[in-house]
């Protein structure tokens, strides 16, 4: 069914997609993580660090695949990770990898 959305309103999808890549926006998903986030524009399509257009609300939960407040700026390897997940899970994952990471921290420096 997405893809049929997307394709439905074709025109309207490509000039949206097109000036988010004029943006030239970070990895949304990789600033939540703390990663480095920033995308080479650059690359072929099928490469997992290249760009795509991902929808905060997933097209198959009701959200527009052409509402430019809908759409942001994620790494392929990102957006296939997330799925049709919400942007609230993709948070609460990302806040409990930086709480694994300071506790990991913490816990090797009990020897000083």
């Amino acid at each position: 069914m997405g893809s049929q959305v997307r394709s439905r309103n074709g025109n309207a999808r490509r000039k949206a997609v097109a000036r988010l890549r004029a943006e030239g926006r970070p990895c949304w998903i990789c600033e939540a993580f703390g990663r480095q986030s920033a995308i080479d524009y650059s690359l072929p399509a099928r490469h997992p660090m290249s760009f795509e257009c991902d929808e905060l609300i997933p097209v198959s939960c009701g959200g527009s695949p052409t509402d430019p407040a809908n759409l942001a700026a994620t790494h392929r390897r990102c957006n296939e990770w997330r799925s049709n997940h919400s942007v609230e899970w993709v948070l609460a994952r990302a806040a409990a990898a930086r709480g694994a990471a300071t506790a990991r921290a913490s816990t090797s420096r009990r020897w000083l």
